[in-house]
């Protein structure tokens, strides 16, 4: 995976936006105003991702390449090295985990709006 896929694919998520709040960088994707992925893209060596935290261990178990979030909440967020050794399809996965987590958790309000934007695309 390279830098574009990953972005590609975050920005392709209904209700998301990209910025860099913490510095010029680390690009961070929100699905309605709260973050799921961040990565640094001037080194596009790995990104963070929310994660469920049983599931979380269980990955960090079995790959080498997800360790725990670096700057982040080691028990919810995973840091995931693109080194070539995951394939893309397992990477995607652990996006679209993450994506699904923060939209489980969304408010009433925010869900109903996240469901019309799903609607128009």
């Amino acid at each position: 995976m390279n830098v574009e896929n990953y972005r590609d694919y975050c920005l392709a998520k209904p209700g998301v936006t990209e910025g860099f709040p913490f510095d010029e960088k680390t690009l961070v994707f929100k699905v309605m105003g709260k973050m799921y992925a961040l990565a640094d893209i001037d080194v596009f060596t790995s990104f963070n991702v929310k994660c469920d935290p049983e599931r979380a261990i269980l990955l960090r178990e079995q790959y080498p390449e997800v360790m725990p979030g670096y700057h982040m909440n080691k028990q919810h967020w995973n840091t995931v090295r693109v080194d070539g050794a995951l394939p893309d399809k397992l990477l995607f996965s652990f996006i679209d985990h993450s994506y699904d987590l923060i939209c489980a958790g969304l408010g009433k309000k925010e869900k109903e709006e996240l469901e019309k934007i799903k609607g128009l695309m």
